[in-house]
């Protein structure tokens, strides 16, 4: 019997919205992983951060950032203007627009995370959307390489999880390959805990139970490995925190209530957090940053600061005016969502419920101070 050891491993687990505020006055796995640091995010959400994560670039770099953006010229949607002329209280419902979504998914072939939210069907037309590919596999993104682009280059070989799949489906495959000691890396994506945090927020005693499963799961996979391999390198970090909501903003209606014609004069999405802004003649753009100037709620990013946060898009892709509300404020409603939530994330870098966080067991590699560094911790890691 050969009981000989597989080289050491590197395990990378992915916790969604596992933020250092979040983890502030919790004892999570601190004897295992007692190398502890706080990770700057980037601005946006999830869409910005798990790219700039996967590729060690800003969010201008990849051309990964809020879902959708002004282009009735590349608008792959319509066809869905039609449903424009059924009653918002048939298409609005989260069930349908999910089952839209799921069919438009498949029609089209996209590989990525794909979900309408509540984008009205009547402008539907008017946009694109950013992440039509798989992040996760080799040339996933828009633009520059990811992790497993190096990972394929170098011969290394690895292990992903399906981000489609639970948490449980994910944990029980990368201990299958643990047992077969032959992956040499691995990346474990574990999402739930975004979820948990929208609906409870980061002081809710659910968010210590999940912890204590998460403690739980993690040490079976560290028992596993080491079962297999010689050393076990294990770190687990995220993409963003979570900032507990406490006001909400209509600011849908304060826009529309200038009178100028959507779609004509300007175009606008409202994420959770921020409303992006095209303007399509000059008279639009004053009257709306008017008004914006006056909602204490929020302000205006200029492009100085844009370029800072590394989103400063050729062509302003995203938007040529961006109002971010501060911290803790909700835009409701909101082409994300019509009702208000306990938690939510997307807010200014500089906030210390944007931070990120990274345990490990070992002394990581290259000082990592913000999530981009982590690509290059994989790099080095992985032997990529």
């Amino acid at each position: 019997m050969n009981d000989k050891k597989a080289p050491p491993i590197s395990i990378v687990v992915f916790i969604d919205a596992l933020g250092w505020e979040v983890l502030k006055g919790r004892r999570f796995m601190e004897d295992r992983l007692p190398f502890r640091r706080k990770l700057r995010s980037v601005f946006g959400f999830s869409s910005a951060c798990i790219p700039s994560i996967l590729t060690g670039k800003m969010p201008r770099d990849h051309l990964h950032w809020s879902f959708f953006y002004y282009s009735p010229e590349t608008s792959p949607f319509k066809p869905l203007r039609l449903l424009g002329l059924l009653p918002s209280s048939l298409i609005d419902r989260g069930r349908v627009r999910n089952l839209i979504s799921k069919l438009i998914k498949r029609l089209y072939g996209y590989t990525g995370y794909f979900q309408l939210y509540n984008i009205p069907f009547q402008y539907v037309d008017k946009f694109d959307y950013c992440e039509k590919n798989d992040l996760f596999v080799p040339g996933g993104m828009n633009r520059s390489q990811n992790i497993f682009d190096h990972l394929s280059h170098a011969g290394v070989t690895y292990h992903v999880s399906d981000w489609r799949k639970c948490e449980e489906d994910n944990l029980d495959a990368l201990k299958s390959d643990l047992e077969k000691g032959e992956i040499a890396f691995a990346f474990l994506y574990m999402a739930s805990m975004d979820a948990l945090l929208h609906e409870v927020g980061k002081e809710s005693p659910r968010v210590d139970q999940k912890l204590a499963w998460y403690e739980a799961q993690l040490e079976n996979v560290l028992q596993i490995a080491s079962t297999h391999y010689e050393q076990v390198r294990l770190f687990i970090c995220s993409d963003h925190g979570m900032a507990t909501v406490h006001t909400s903003i209509d600011l849908m209606s304060k826009i529309e209530a200038l009178g100028l014609v959507f779609g004509r004069d300007y175009t606008a999405t409202y994420d959770s957090t921020m409303g992006r802004f095209w303007f399509h003649n000059p008279t639009a753009r004053k009257p709306i940053v008017a008004l914006l100037e006056q909602v204490p709620e929020g302000r205006i990013l200029s492009q100085e600061e844009l370029k800072r946060l590394g989103c400063d898009f050729e062509g302003d892709q995203f938007g040529e005016l961006i109002f971010l509300m501060e911290a803790g404020t909700l835009i409701v409603p909101s082409h994300m969502g019509l009702k208000p939530i306990t938690g939510m994330h997307g807010y200014h870098p500089d906030h210390p419920d944007s931070d990120a966080s990274l345990l490990s067991n070992v002394e990581p590699p290259n000082d990592p101070g913000a999530i981009t560094d982590i690509f290059h911790l994989m790099r080095a890691e992985s032997g990529a």
